[in-house]
């Protein structure tokens, strides 16, 4: 059963839990580094705002382990969180108890608490029922607004749904599932482009669209691995070795499905390693000599891919063509970005690196969708199921 968005239930005038995932990066003195994931949920805690509810926001930070950590309260994000809505937030100093009834029998409609971080709590975690209950007894609706960590088992996610007659998800995990939906019953011709590292879970990610896809195209480690096995040569490059099995499986299987496999025509190579090295070179790929390493594509494969992505109708996209690290090496991520931002094709990019290269292409909007959801937009694609996603189904069944 599809589980209804914040806009289809009645929220007004009522005490409304809304799950958001703000572990956001701190520096050393406490200051918010990237606000990407407090941005991304405003529309939603706007709406319940305008609807007169009385906002009660919850989340995680870090790994609190079940204690108390100062350094990982959510007090500098509550700060930030203040400022963005020009409007005064409660927080206590606990997720729980006492303080957190008294603050919601005081607030006004269109009022915000922000609750202390739920990973000080050993119940959160462990998915416990009875701090499940204890969280959803000051509320009357529940609202997931965090798509990104759905794909986790914990009590404010899963197990807090059981004590909630209503349940719904914000309008950025709206957007999430209906632009991965697309993608997992693509328009076709489907093409796509698979970078990075963490080869095995790539690979997988290959496998499970294998049956929709018309091109994959291949860089970074991903893209080393399959010249190694196809017996090209590397040098000093990365490889996973251990995907070597699930590599050749995986061209065997694009092959028997007509799937073109595409490798980087040219790589950029450099001696040495990323701190001491004089300069780079450009060859073809599968030639390295022993001494190189490749960074990156070269400007031939950034040509081929361009030209392939403007024939193509969906294009997903996880992970960068190189270390992208050094400003050297991220040339071929940042063509592959201006492409696709030229063309009128829907995407869907995934990962926060290949994200930020999407929104600093130049070039036309397009029809993109950049998911901040991170493993679990992947894990969605792949098919797997998401806890919080199923508990909420069950709870409106």
């Amino acid at each position: 059963m599809t589980v209804p968005s914040i806009a289809e239930i009645d929220i007004s005038g009522k005490r409304v839990f809304i799950r958001v995932d703000f572990d956001v990066p701190l520096s050393k003195d406490g200051h918010v580094l990237n606000e990407t994931k407090i941005l991304t949920v405003l529309p939603t805690i706007r709406y319940a705002i305008e609807q007169k509810a009385k906002v009660i926001i919850a989340s995680s930070l870090g790994n609190g382990k079940g204690r108390v950590n100062k350094k990982l309260s959510l007090e500098p994000i509550g700060r930030v969180l203040s400022k963005m809505l020009d409007t005064e937030i409660f927080f206590p100093e606990n997720s729980i108890g006492e303080a957190v009834r008294k603050i919601v029998t005081d607030m006004q409609p269109g009022q915000i608490m922000l609750l202390e971080n739920l990973d000080f709590q050993r119940g959160e975690a462990a998915n416990s029922l009875e701090f499940a209950k204890k969280l959803a007894e000051s509320a009357d609706i529940y609202v997931n607004e965090a798509f990104s960590v759905s794909n986790q088992v914990k009590a404010s996610l899963s197990g807090i749904c059981k004590f909630f007659d209503r349940v719904c998800i914000g309008f950025q995990f709206q957007k999430e599932i209906e632009n991965l939906d697309r993608i997992r019953d693509p328009e076709r011709p489907f093409t796509a482009i698979l970078g990075g590292s963490n080869v095995l879970d790539k690979i997988e990610i290959m496998e499970s669209i294998l049956d929709n896809v018309d091109t994959i195209l291949v860089g970074g480690v991903l893209a080393n691995t399959f010249i190694k096995v196809l017996g090209g040569e590397t040098g000093k490059s990365d490889v996973e070795t251990a995907a070597f099995y699930s590599a050749k499986k995986l061209i065997s299987s694009a092959e028997i499905r007509n799937i073109r496999l595409i490798l980087p025509e040219d790589v950029v190579a450099i001696s040495g390693n990323l701190n001491n090295y004089s300069s780079s070179f450009i060859i073809s790929g599968g030639r390295i000599p022993k001494d190189l390493k490749i960074v990156d594509i070269g400007p031939l494969a950034q040509a081929d891919f361009a030209k392939r992505l403007a024939k193509a109708r969906t294009v997903l996209w996880t992970g960068p063509m190189g270390i992208c690290e050094n400003s050297e090496f991220k040339k071929g991520t940042e063509a592959l970005a201006r492409a696709l931002a030229e063309t009128d094709t829907f995407n869907v990019i995934i990962g926060q690196d290949t994200v930020e290269f999407a929104l600093d292409s130049k070039g036309k909007e397009g029809r993109g969708f950049m998911s901040h959801g991170g493993q679990t937009a992947l894990d969605y694609i792949r098919g797997n199921k998401l806890p919080a996603l199923t508990a909420m189904g069950n709870r409106i069944q």
